[in-house]
C-alpha cells in the first residue's frame, strides 16, 4: 500500500497548486468554500536516482519506483471565520478523504498577491497555522465526545473495559478543550490502542509546507536550513515574509515537525516543462530540485521510511519500509507469503553493487552476503529473498 499524504490548508493558500506540482494532474485552481467536500487525488512516483543506473545494468522489462498518494482536500477555515467556540468541526465526508492519511501536509501561505485574496485579509502563516490547529482540535473533540457518549452507555453493563476507555477519552477531551494537539501528549499503550480506532487528525505526523513568493524562495530555503540546524537568526534584518517563515520554522523545530518551502504556482508551471528546462531554471535560482520532490523527501523523513531495492532482468523496483524493519517484513512487501515462508535474504548495498558492477563480482569481493530473520534492512539495500514453499 502506498504512503498517503493529505494536503490541507486555508482556501487560496496554494494547496491545489502544490497538488498540481506534485502530481501534474492539472486540477482546476479556484478557491472553494469550507463546506465543499471535493477532493483531488493523485499518485506520484518517488524520485530515486538509484533506479536508472540499475536499469542500465539489468535492462529489465520494466522499472518501478515506489509511490506516494496525495489527497488535496477542500479549503478549511471554519475556526478562522467562526472563532474557537465553533463546535462543528469538519464534516464526515470531508474527513473521509483524509482520516486514513499517513501524514498531513499543512500548506501555509506566506506570499502576498493583491489578485489572490486571503480569508483573513492579511498574510500571517503562523496565525493561519493556529487557526488550522484550532479547527483540527475541534474536529477531534467532536469525535472523542461521540465515542465518549457511546462508551458511557456501554459502561452501564458493568464491563470494566468501558470504564477504562471513558477515563482515557476524558483525558483526551480535556486536552482538546484546551486546544492541545494529541500528538503532543505522553500516551501509554492503552491510549495508543484506542487512538487507532478514533482516527484523530491531531495525532497524525505533519509537515508544514510554506508557499512562498518566487523571489523569496532561495532565501527561504537557506533560512529553514539555519533554523533546522539550531543556528541563531537575526530577524531584525528579515523581510516581513521571511519573519513569518522563521516563526513557523521555529515552531516546527520545537515540536519535531518537518518544514519545506516551495513556490507552488511556479513549480506547477515548471512541472509542465521538459525536465532539462525546469532543472536549468531551478539552478538559476540556486535550488537543486523541485520543491515537490523535497516535499516527498520530507514526508519520508517524517514517517521514518527507507527504500530497499530488487533488481533483475524482469524488473528493477523500489520498495518502502519503516526504518528498523527486519528482513522478513521487507520480504512481505514484495509478497505477503514471502514474510511467512522467509528463510534468508541475499543482500548487497546499492553503493557496493555499483562499485563492482555485478552480483558475481560483489560475491568475489565479499560484500554480497546472506542475512537471516533478524537482519535490519538499510536504505539502499538490494535484496533477493529465499523462501520456503507456501501452503
Amino acid at each position: 500500500m502506498a504512503l498517503t499524504i493529505g494536503i490541507i490548508g486555508l482556501p487560496q493558500s496554494g494547496k491545489t497548486s502544490l497538488f498540481n506540482a506534485l502530481t501534474k494532474a492539472g486540477a482546476p485552481i479556484s478557491g472553494y468554500a469550507a463546506s465543499t467536500v471535493k477532493a483531488n487525488i493523485g499518485m506520484v512516483q518517488v524520485p530515486d536516482a538509484r533506479l536508472q543506473p540499475l536499469a542500465d545494468i539489468f535492462q529489465p522489462k520494466k522499472t518501478t519506483p515506489t509511490t506516494v498518494d496525495f489527497v488535496d482536500v477542500a479549503g478549511m477555515g471554519q475556526a478562522a471565520q467562526g472563532g474557537k467556540d465553533k463546535k462543528e468541526g469538519l464534516n464526515a465526508e470531508f474527513l473521509g478523504h483524509i482520516r486514513n492519511a499517513d501524514a498531513l501536509a499543512v500548506v501555509l501561505r506566506s506570499f502576498a498577491n493583491d489578485n489572490v485574496t486571503h480569508v483573513n485579509d492579511t498574510i500571517d502563516p503562523f496565525r493561519d497555522l493556529e487557526n488550522l490547529n484550532a479547527e483540527l482540535t475541534i474536529t477531534d473533540l467532536a469525535s472523542v465526545e461521540r465515542r465518549l457518549e457511546r462508551s458511557t452507555r456501554s459502561a452501564k453493563s458493568g464491563d470494566k473495559k468501558y470504564q477504562q476507555e471513558i477515563d482515557i477519552l476524558r483525558r483526551l477531551q480535556s486536552a482538546l478543550e484546551e486546544f492541545k494537539l494529541i500528538k503532543d501528549l505522553e500516551l501509554g499503550q492503552p491510549e495508543q490502542a484506542l487512538l487507532k480506532d478514533l482516527f484523530l487528525l491531531t495525532i497524525k505526523p505533519r509537515m508544514y509546507v510554506l508557499n512562498v513568493s518566487e523571489g523569496a524562495l532561495g532565501e527561504a530555503n537557506e533560512l529553514l536550513e539555519k533554523i533546522a540546524a539550531g543556528e541563531a537568526v537575526d530577524e531584525a534584518g528579515l523581510s516581513n515574509e521571511l519573519k513569518g517563515i522563521a516563526k513557523v520554522a521555529q515552531r516546527a523545530r520545537s515540536e519535531g515537525s518537518e518544514v519545506a518551502a516551495v513556490s507552488a504556482s511556479l513549480e506547477a508551471e515548471l512541472s509542465e516543462l521538459p525536465e532539462e528546462d525546469a532543472q536549468e531554471y531551478l539552478e538559476s535560482l540556486g535550488l537543486p530540485k523541485l520543491g515537490a520532490d523535497r516535499v516527498i523527501q520530507v514526508g519520508y523523513r517524517l514517517l521514518n521510511l527507507i527504500t530497499f531495492l530488487t533488481a533483475g532482468e524482469d524488473e528493477v523496483r523500489a520498495w518502502t519500509v519503516t526504518k528498523g524493519a527486519k528482513a522478513p517484513e521487507a520480504a512481505g512487501k514484495i509478497h505477503t507469503d514471502l514474510e511467512r515462508t522467509f528463510i534468508r535474504a541475499e543482500v548487497i548495498h546499492y553503493n557496493d553493487f555499483i562499485k563492482y558492477g555485478s552480483f558475481a563480482a560483489a560475491k568475489e569481493k565479499g560484500v554480497y552476503r546472506l542475512e537471516g530473520k533478524e537482519y535490519v534492512v538499510e536504505d539502499g539495500d538490494i535484496m533477493q529473498i529465499r523462501a520456503g514453499a507456501g501452503k
